[in-house]
């Protein structure tokens, strides 16, 4: 379920972020025929991913009436922070989508920014009907936050001065749990929560007008997690055998604070650069951070990833 899930989140984020790109790109003035783009694309698309999905993977398994199964102290949260991320991504994306076909302030808002609660909670009701795993409360919560984000701001100030944003950074427990955490570089950004971080990253700029800051310059608060090589705890079986990590991994949280840099707030007039500037908003700039470790106690890093 995990790996499904990450992928499916992941591979929905980055597919609505390069549409955007491509609505960016457009000169057409027609919004007429950017509606029909806009409805007719995501409704092949939306179509396409559930079935796909339920021939792929959940014909495999047998069904059950609806019920839910609670993960939610599964990897110390960790999932479900992922689960705000993904959706307020995939709901700023739709907010732009249906900005570019023509939309109203109020319609973009709401329908654009409950793109990926709706795909999302889908997935939820497949889930809910699988014998194998069961709908998550945790995981719609989540991603109601995720759009909430999205949409409450693009209501009040038609635009994100609050991001939710990613960052990754290589940790050592993918090693002793290669087929849950990842073998690989990509597999790991994708699966190791113990090298992922999350962050609310504020505009500084939009709150204080008057300040003389860089328009570009956020303030970001992350949150992560390390010594988890299990979801509720540190022992696993694999291959028959049983492993036994709990002395060995202290399980903590991490908070952090430290700069960033929204780049939808840089001015270019090339087309191509703001396009590749909007994709890589979602991932938290490397800067100087404080970090507080509920093991190691208060730490600073020159460079945070």
């Amino acid at each position: 379920m995990l790996l499904k899930q990450l992928s499916f989140r992941n591979v929905l984020t980055s597919s609505l972020l390069v549409f955007t790109v491509i609505c960016h790109a457009q000169d057409s003035t027609q919004y007429s025929l950017r509606k029909k783009l806009v409805i007719g694309s995501n409704t092949i698309a939306y179509s396409a991913l559930i079935i796909g999905l339920n021939n792929l993977w959940y014909k495999d398994y047998p069904t059950s009436a609806f019920h839910f199964h609670n993960d939610n102290k599964e990897w110390l949260q960790m999932d479900k922070v992922g689960h705000a991320f993904s959706c307020y991504n995939e709901g700023v994306a739709g907010i732009e989508m249906m900005k570019w076909a023509g939309y109203t302030q109020k319609q973009y808002s709401i329908i654009g920014g409950s793109y990926g609660f709706f795909i999302q909670s889908s997935v939820e009701v497949l889930d809910g009907f699988s014998a194998e795993w069961g709908a998550s409360t945790g995981d719609v919560m989540a991603n109601a936050i995720g759009a909430g984000l999205a949409i409450s701001q693009s209501l009040g100030w038609d635009e994100q001065r609050i991001r939710l944003k990613y960052s990754f950074h290589h940790s050592p427990y993918a090693a002793y749990r290669p087929n849950v955490l990842g073998r690989s570089i990509p597999e790991r950004i994708l699966k190791d929560y113990n090298g992922q971080t999350y962050w609310l990253s504020g505009n500084i700029n939009s709150f204080a007008t008057n300040s003389k800051w860089p328009r570009w310059i956020n303030l970001a608060i992350g949150y992560g997690a390390d010594g988890m090589v299990g979801g509720n705890d540190n022992t696993f079986t694999r291959q028959g055998l049983s492993y036994d990590f709990t002395s060995a991994f202290k399980r903590s949280r991490q908070f952090y604070i430290s700069p960033d840099i929204d780049f939808t707030r840089i001015q270019t007039k090339r087309k191509g650069i703001h396009s590749l500037l909007v994709i890589a908003n979602c991932i938290k700039f490397p800067m100087p951070s404080l970090e507080y470790h509920t093991e190691k106690g208060i730490r600073g890093h020159w460079i945070m990833f």
